[in-house]
């Protein structure tokens, strides 16, 4: 099954991702542009990507003792990707990019996804590259991100230690000046640094001419002690391999060393590592420690680093919704083909019968239209955010203030949802193949190992949640709350102008009013620790919510031709509302009562 038709839909139907290229940013654009980028993502991925997504799978990553290896296979993906112009794609002419709608780029990135979320690993490239572009001094664009985006050198984010995953307050790793002279150096403020980080994905392989680490580090304060807490933390650029101003390799390795690949559950194409730095392995220029350049002001790392992390959450997110659909192409392909079972008559089940297909029975029909639901749906919102990239940069100043708070509300659920209802959907893809799902004969066991991770990485499902009750929707007093409530009301009104819509108008009114109610409740008692108890229920309620208006705006530009495309939608947006939406019930209950089940139980208890 195509991914194409649905991409069209929604980018041209219901974002009108045409009347983009009205914008004098976008003016050398047309459909026409659009189109043809689509094109040559979408017969990339099928050639470069798709048939090798069980190669990746099979033949991980090894260390040879000198370097890691991986399938021939992943470099010509890696450079049919390069050179197709998509590591740019967005960027400024000047910066050798295309100018094209960060919409459009996300959508076309979509093929890569779904054909091999395990290869499709240049999205911490373009992060890393991008942060630079915000962050980084005239020589750091022009010698990382600049390199990064024509595809000599990858890049990657290292903030995880062994000790410290999430926290990272508890960082370790030191840096400390390089010798009086270190404000010198035309790359940067140079830096000494010493310690291990932990998940690096892409740390270490040869698919570039380098690899540039951003790297969390703690430098000394006043009294010669590192700064507790967040605060003292800054951001260095730390290259696997020294460059001069031109970036070109100096021919010197920097003190940065791989200690260990990580065997994981999935995503078995993409090294994950762990790196240690200064450890003495590759000495460098006669002095102990990894040569690092300092990015951006000192003890603003973090914040620095906010701008590649939620970049990322946003590929997360995307990354489960491909697979989401991906086992629920292959779940459709397999229920149409499968013959098992016969039809209940009144007299009951007639064994003379011939068999039937899977999909003719109701409880297969369920499986396929929960997975079509949450699938598209969120890729739906992924596109929705994307576009909201877009007005932040073409948009007058207030509505591109207004995109910048909607997507700091929203960026906490585009992560999220996906990671975990497309996560069911592969689960659901491998109950309708039945016993042949739990095998590697057919893919879905893959997809579902390979989604396991998204709940997990760059930002578990419990920080995500207390993100944004705690944050995320107080932020300004409560003006993005306000703005998304807005929102939703001109998809309700939209909605209940039309007779076949005005249920769904009402259902996602109630809805609303239960998530505003909640929030006000939960934080009624002013006591973060029991109002962020039950943080996930009501990330979970959020973002169905979210779907639901997501789903209801999709159907309100749906076309009234009867067709079978816009007949499957509307199945699936009402599957949503009867089956779903109703949900959000139980978690806000517990959400606004601020129950205390799980907070008050003593360890001695387990």
């Amino acid at each position: 099954m195509s991914l194409r038709p649905l991409l069209d839909f929604l980018l041209y139907d219901w974002l009108q991702a045409e009347k983009l290229a009205e914008r004098p940013r976008y003016a050398e654009h047309s459909r026409e542009t659009f189109d043809a980028v689509l094109d040559t993502c979408e017969r990339i991925a099928r050639e470069k990507y798709a048939p090798f997504n069980r190669l990746v799978d099979t033949e991980e990553p090894r260390f040879d003792g000198e370097k890691v290896i991986l399938p021939a296979a992943t470099l010509a993906a890696s450079r049919a990707y390069a050179e197709s112009g998509m590591l740019s794609a967005a960027q400024d002419y000047d910066e050798g990019g295309m100018q094209l709608p960060f919409t459009v780029e996300a959508a076309a990135n979509a093929f890569f996804a779904l054909a091999s979320v395990s290869i499709n690993s240049a999205l911490l490239t373009k992060g890393n590259a991008n942060l630079l572009l915000v962050h980084g001094s005239p020589v750091q664009k022009a010698v990382f991100a600049r390199n990064e985006f024509n595809g000599r050198f990858s890049g990657t984010m290292c903030l995880s230690e062994p000790q410290a995953g999430s926290s990272l307050s508890d960082v370790a790793t030191r840096a400390v000046p390089d010798g009086d002279g270190f404000e010198a150096d035309p790359l940067g403020p140079r830096f000494r640094l010493t310690g291990n980080k932990m998940w690096i994905s892409s740390g270490e392989h040869e698919l570039n001419e380098n690899i540039v680490h951003l790297v969390l580090a703690k430098i000394p304060g006043p009294d010669g002690k590192p700064i507790p807490g967040t605060r003292g933390i800054s951001l260095f650029i730390v290259p696997k391999k020294l460059v001069d101003t031109e970036g070109r390799l100096t021919g010197e390795r920097n003190d940065v060393a791989l200690a260990g690949l990580n065997h994981k559950l999935g995503w078995r194409g993409t090294t994950n590592t762990l790196l240690n730095f200064g450890e003495g392995r590759y000495p460098v220029r006669g002095s102990a420690g990894a040569i690092g350049y300092l990015v951006g002001e000192p003890h603003e790392g973090l914040r620095c680093m906010f701008h590649m992390m939620n970049e990322a959450r946003i590929a997360v997110g995307t990354s489960a919704t491909m697979l989401g659909l991906a086992g629920y192409y292959a779940a459709l392909d397999y229920a149409k083909n499968r013959p098992q079972g016969r039809p209940q008559g009144k007299a009951g089940k007639d064994a003379a019968a011939p068999q039937v297909r899977i999909i003719e029975h109701a409880d297969v029909k369920r499986m396929l239209l929960a997975q079509k639901s949450y699938g598209e749906g969120a890729l739906a919102l992924e596109l929705y955010c994307a576009r909201l990239v877009d007005v932040q940069r073409t948009g007058g100043a207030q509505a591109a203030a207004e995109a910048g708070l909607l997507l700091e509300v929203l960026t906490p659920i585009a992560k999220s949802w996906p990671s975990e209802w497309c996560l069911e959907a592969n689960s659901l893809a491998i109950q309708v193949h039945g016993g042949y799902g739990y095998t590697r004969d057919f893919p879905v066991e893959q997809y579902w190992r390979d989604n396991r991770l998204n709940m997990i990485h760059e930002g578990t499902h419990g920080i995500q949640a207390m993100d944004l009750l705690g944050r995320k929707v107080r932020m300004e007093e409560g003006r993005g709350l306000q703005l998304l409530g807005a929102r939703l009301e001109q998809t309700i009104a939209r909605a209940a102008a039309q007779p076949a819509l005005a249920d769904e108008a009402a259902a996602l009114t109630d809805a609303w009013a239960q998530v505003l109610q909640a929030t006000q409740a939960a934080w009624a008692g002013g006591e973060p620790e029991r109002a962020l108890a039950n943080a996930v229920p009501y990330l979970q309620a959020f973002g169905h919510t979210v779907l639901a208006w997501i789903w209801l705006d999709v159907a309100c530009s749906m076309p009234a031709d009867g067709s079978a495309a816009a007949q499957g939608r509307l199945a699936a947006m009402r599957f949503f509302y009867r089956y779903e939406l109703p949900r959000i019930g139980a978690w806000l209950a517990v959400v606004a009562r601020c129950d205390s089940t799980c907070l008050d139980l003593p360890e001695e208890a387990f």
